[in-house]
């Protein structure tokens, strides 16, 4: 199984804004310029986060996109499932559809447990995970943050 850019950019960008953000708004250019990620492709990959209640969006000069929710609460299931649509590792293991099986061989491959407990084991593992867990992650490996500029103070 190959995850699409759409998963692994889409993981990238919501990390960068838990780790820079926390729940405050952030705007595409600023998560564009330290992912290296076309801003164009991030705006297509968060409507579908947006469609999942990953993200939230403001309008107007102190918006952007934030989290619809704490990074405890975002899995990167949640996040791969928002782009990919589905986390199987091979379609022999889908549900029927229409009445039909999915695969010919349904019930009577062996290889097919195999996959069905290998995609389990995978949505095991990035349920298990979280936006919080790669943040302190990234504490832990030192990267540095980046503090949000937009703010201004007068005194």
């Amino acid at each position: 199984m190959r995850l699409s850019t759409k998963s692994r950019y889409g993981l990238r960008a919501l990390f960068d804004m838990a780790y820079n953000a926390g729940n405050l708004p952030i705007q595409v250019k600023e998560i564009s310029r330290r992912q290296n990620i076309s801003p164009r492709y991030l705006e297509q990959i968060f409507q579908s986060f947006k469609k999942a209640d990953i993200l939230k969006s403001k309008k107007g000069p102190q918006g952007g996109y934030f989290l619809a929710k704490r990074p405890e609460e975002i899995t990167v299931r949640d996040i791969v499932q928002a782009a990919e649509g589905d986390t199987l590792l091979v379609n022999c293991t889908c549900e029927e559809k229409d009445g039909q099986p999915a695969c010919a061989f349904n019930g009577q491959c062996v290889t097919q447990t195999v996959w069905h407990e290998a995609t389990a084991l995978l949505n095991d593992y990035f349920s298990s995970l979280t936006l919080k867990t790669l943040c302190e992650r990234g504490q832990a490996m030192g990267l540095k943050r980046e503090s949000n500029h937009k703010f201004m103070y007068y005194i």
